[in-house]
């Protein structure tokens, strides 16, 4: 199988993309149990990471949701993924940076949806499947991990009232070493999935796959390492956005929290839901705050999250329409968007020195209003 050099520029541009997925997405699966001290942050992102690699093996149906569902194959080009693909990496950095709990999912449908839709027409995209598949689930998903949240932390508190407070957190934070890998496995069967469609993707509008192929060996390999090596990485940021400034999580909590999204995402992957784990972690860690007598979230910076859940997708799908559009310009435009992107990343990465968060203070909150 020959590769030309801008397809290759692709499935590294969208393994970089992946890279920034597991980082800006630690927190779905980590947040919890490190800010309950179930597991110290590094012991924390290793797991995470060793269980989202072997989760990307477990299942492709969300990858072929993403190869053959959202926009037409065979209308599309390298260029346009790539255009795509630049859009996504950007807003992940960028809401990385203030760490907001944003959806990489939906920043890479964003970035793809609008480079499509400028550079072959609206009918390249499959709107159906669109709502169907994203949109319907990008709605529920919270709602429902949030009310699966609350019913479980409310009956953990009953059922173990009589238990010793102490006792009862030291005996949950152990649960939670579970409940925080099982979660992380089903964050591999859903988010490493998304890159691997997208190469697939790209191999398929280039004639090197058939239409509707599962995705090869080898992108299986390295998407699942790439989401590995970024979740390795930490995204204190978010982790302490989310273990924190939502509200305050004891260990119960935390562990139907975890429980409760592991069982929402395992669920929608077998079906092929591309579903913003995202969305579904923040939404059970805002209804294990709401189970819990006496409970405090944090409406505002719940608020926050919300409109940058809403912002995801049309502001992606514009920067994505933008890289693409001038991308497809030739080698020139490609090669300017590559170089964009490379300054645009450095310049965050710099920003974010100023105000470094890492394993150290990752449990030493700022003070956010209620």
């Amino acid at each position: 199988m020959e590769i030309s050099f801008l397809v290759l520029m692709v499935i590294i541009t969208a393994l970089a993309f992946d890279f920034t997925n597991g980082f800006h997405d630690t927190a779905n699966a980590m947040a919890t149990s490190i800010a309950t001290g179930a597991l110290r942050p590094k012991v924390a992102v290793a797991i995470s990471a060793a269980l989202n690699l072997i989760g990307a093996f477990l299942s492709v149906e969300v990858a072929k949701t993403i190869s053959g569902g959202i926009v037409d194959e065979l209308k599309i080009t390298p260029a346009i993924v790539f255009g795509g693909l630049v859009g996504a990496i950007v807003w992940n950095l960028a809401t990385w940076y203030f760490g907001l709990p944003s959806s990489s999912s939906h920043a890479l449908f964003g970035g793809l949806i609008g480079a499509t839709w400028v550079a072959a027409g609206s009918g390249a995209v499959h709107f159906g499947t669109v709502v169907q598949k994203v949109l319907v689930p990008a709605v529920a998903s919270p709602v429902i991990a949030g009310l699966i949240a609350l019913v479980a932390t409310y009956l953990t508190y009953r059922i173990t009232g009589r238990i010793n407070e102490e006792q009862r957190r030291r005996r949950f934070r152990h649960g939670q070493v579970l409940s925080a890998s099982l979660l992380s496995l089903a964050h591999g069967t859903n988010d490493a999935q998304k890159t691997m469609g997208i190469i697939t993707l790209t191999l398929i509008s280039t004639g090197s796959l058939a239409a509707g192929s599962a995705p090869p060996w080898w992108v299986v390999l390295t998407a699942g390492l790439a989401i590995a090596g970024g979740t390795y990485m930490g995204g204190w940021r978010i982790i302490r956005t989310l273990g924190h400034k939502v509200t305050e999580v004891d260990s119960p909590q935390g562990f139907a929290a975890e429980t409760s999204a592991a069982a929402v995402i395992l669920a929608s992957s077998h079906v092929g839901f591309a579903l913003s784990t995202t969305h579904v972690a923040s939404g059970s860690v805002i209804g294990s705050g709401l189970g819990k007598d006496n409970g405090n979230v944090r409406w505002s910076v719940a608020g926050r999250m919300v409109i940058a859940w809403l912002l995801t997708l049309p502001a992606a799908a514009v920067m994505g329409a933008i890289a693409s559009e001038v991308a497809s310009s030739g080698p020139a435009g490609t090669t300017l968007v590559a170089v964009a992107l490379i300054v645009i990343s450095g310049l965050i990465y710099l920003a974010s020195r100023r105000n470094t968060v890492d394993s150290t203070n990752i449990n030493t909150p700022e003070v956010v209003p209620a």
